[in-house]
């Protein structure tokens, strides 16, 4: 019997370790992303996320080249919508960041059982659980999958 695909959010620190090669993050986002695009995970993000890489990866790269990489990086990812219900989950959230707060909530209203960050503190009252990429990819291994 095939074992079920783990479902996995990717908060946009992650992603951006990947599309901007920051150090010493790299070199994880690399290897998770390998798994997603190998079907061994699903990796899911916001659409919030787009709009915060494509903000920071405008201040390296002009707007065509940001967006080539969007294109590129959406063929990775599952997309999930950020909606009125979000909003509110986020807004009631005991989550004191907001943008933590939506990215939760999106997790949480998709179902998603793990979203990963290096911001591990601002998520404390998550309802989800919350791991560093390092983390899961010990685990990973630790279990040998």
């Amino acid at each position: 019997m095939a074992s079920k695909l783990v479902n996995i959010f990717a908060d946009t620190d992650v992603c951006l370790d990947l599309l901007t090669g920051r150090m010493p993050f790299h070199s994880s986002a690399v290897i998770l992303f390998s798994l997603a695009d190998s079907g061994k995970i699903q990796l899911h993000v916001s659409a919030l996320s787009f709009a915060n890489i494509d903000y920071l990866l405008r201040s390296r790269y002009n707007a065509t080249h940001s967006r080539k990489i969007l294109a590129d990086f959406k063929q990775m990812v599952n997309v999930l919508p950020v909606t009125d219900i979000t909003v509110d989950k986020a807004i009631v959230s005991q989550i004191s960041d907001f943008e933590d707060a939506l990215q939760h909530a999106c997790a949480a209203e998709n179902k998603i059982p793990i979203l990963l960050t290096r911001n591990i503190r601002d998520f404390k009252k998550a309802t989800v659980k919350v791991l560093t990429p390092e983390t899961y990819l010990s685990i990973l291994k630790r279990d040998g999958s």
